[in-house]
């Protein structure tokens, strides 16, 4: 049996928090979809990645919070919970901190989403269907 490359269960915990930001992921359920213990997870995901576990899931539920500001007419506090973020006030902070504003200041910034050219879905469908094989 040939052994796997350490950061290979790391990708797992990355995949991990990709997928599931949104929800309430603790470093041992990183560390457990790693297979790892919870103290050499720590140690080998901030070695390899330059981040802690907990920084880079920050990171994921921030950046998917601006996006959600960006395109969105969602309230801040919704934003806050759909990114899995349970206090507003520590969000506003940590978002202040990542972007330099706050989130309300941030969508002020941005064009506001009513504005952005919507394709309906039906549109999208016709677009990205695939196209059938000639030979048949």
């Amino acid at each position: 049996m040939t052994s796997v490359v350490p950061a290979r269960h790391l990708l797992r915990a990355k995949d991990l928090v990709d997928a599931r930001y949104s929800e309430q992921i603790t470093v041992d359920d990183m560390a457990a979809a790693a297979m790892l213990s919870r103290a050499h997870f720590s140690r080998e995901f901030s070695k390899t990645f330059g981040e802690s576990p907990r920084d880079y899931l920050q990171t994921r539920r921030l950046e998917r919070a601006a996006a959600l500001l960006r395109n969105t007419d969602y309230s801040i506090a919704d934003v806050c919970i759909a990114v899995g973020l349970r206090s507003l006030g520590s969000f506003t902070t940590s978002f202040k901190r990542t972007y330099g504003k706050t989130p309300s200041g941030y969508r002020a910034s941005m064009p506001p989403a009513s504005r952005r050219a919507r394709i309906p879905a039906c549109m999208i469908r016709q677009a990205t269907r695939p196209m059938p094989d000639s030979r048949t």
